[in-house]
């Protein structure tokens, strides 16, 4: 069943990947501008050059490339040493190939969880949303949830140690990690209340953090102390804010004459609300259902560019499990045209998406 979630995985992707390139040929573009342009260039930056740059937007925001994390272009500059490739083609090599490995970690996670035949419909779906397409960009989503993925499957294994350590990775490649660190840490107290005596779960408890923690901290020290990250996000309009600017957003949608957009983005919301309680009613493991809660609740209660949301829940995987328990249930002829489908409307929609404003 491995080999052949992988290679289902692998040849959806290929798919999505000429499609986008055609429609690109199409338009007078190509893959090379499309995978060299938003967060990619600032990743790309960071990877040659190190941190320290910074830009002033026209209405006075300082924009400093410190707001993105370490691990991913640093992977990217040695990607890039040992084989010679552009530094943004490095970085679609790191996505495309922690793309793969994430959709494995998923299906071990799901298939020890659920059974093999949902996990394989996960994998599926995930590949085939319609914000799929990030997965191949030189952006550091496909590296965060392979490493989630796999930290939540060694935290589910016990095997703690590792759990540990990549929630530790995690935590230098994205600030949402901070969801992948709370569920490691919650599956080793409850560890440590079974079995006092577990000290590999008392280490997984004390380094889970140290990533996250220490480049916060490192950030501090090249500016202007401990609340300098925090002041940098803020520059981005990425401070949390409870979810006011998200409200006024959707508001101003029916304020603008535009009910029918802020309609559909209730709907969304509410389908991630029924999601998540389907996902309680499963009875979940507990470090499964904190991450997936966690990484939902960043999304809708931070600020910043709106338009980027659905990416920022790219690695909340398990909000899928409900629909491939659902599609599991179903005739096997009914399956295939449902999945078919998805497919192609994230063949259309990434193609679309990227080669105009994209995921910003």
């Amino acid at each position: 069943m491995k080999a052949k979630v992988l290679a289902a995985f692998i040849a959806i992707k290929a798919i999505a990947l000429l499609t986008l390139a055609i429609t690109a040929d199409s338009k007078g573009s190509s893959l090379t501008k499309i995978f060299s342009r938003w967060d990619a260039q600032w990743y790309r930056r960071i990877a040659q050059d190190g941190y320290g740059y910074t830009v002033t937007t026209s209405d006075g925001r300082t924009l400093s490339d410190y707001a993105f994390f370490p691990l991913y272009p640093y992977i990217e500059r040695w990607v890039h040493e040992v084989t010679s490739l552009s530094y943004i083609n490095s970085g679609v090599v790191i996505s495309a190939l922690s793309s793969i490995v994430a959709a494995l970690g998923i299906f071990l996670v799901v298939e020890r969880t659920i059974g093999s035949k949902v996990a394989f419909y996960t994998v599926i779906i995930w590949a085939a949303l319609p914000i799929a397409a990030v997965q191949t960009l030189a952006y550091s989503e496909s590296l965060f949830t392979a490493l989630a993925a796999w930290a939540l499957y060694f935290t589910l294994k016990r095997q703690w140690i590792l759990a540990g350590a990549l929630a530790l990775l995690s935590g230098l490649t994205r600030p949402t990690a901070i969801a992948i660190v709370v569920a490691v840490m919650a599956g080793a107290l409850i560890e440590l209340q079974k079995r006092r005596g577990d000290k590999s779960a008392l280490v997984a408890l004390l380094i889970a953090p140290l990533g996250m923690i220490g480049y916060i901290y490192w950030v501090g020290t090249q500016l202007d102390g401990w609340s300098s990250y925090f002041i940098v996000t803020d520059g981005w309009g990425n401070g949390f804010d409870g979810g006011q600017a998200f409200v006024a957003w959707i508001t101003d949608f029916f304020k603008d004459g535009q009910p029918i957009v802020g309609l559909l983005i209730l709907l969304a919301i509410s389908t991630l609300i029924v999601l998540l309680w389907s996902l309680w009613r499963k009875s979940l493991p507990t470090p499964l259902f904190l991450y997936t809660v966690i990484l939902v609740s960043l999304s809708l209660t931070t600020s910043g560019y709106f338009g980027s949301k659905p990416r920022y829940l790219l690695p909340a995987f398990p909000l899928l499990i409900p629909i491939a328990i659902h599609l599991n249930k179903g005739r096997r002829g009914n399956q295939k045209f449902v999945l078919a489908g998805i497919v192609l409307i994230s063949f259309i929609y990434g193609a679309i998406w990227l080669t105009g404003n994209g995921p910003l």
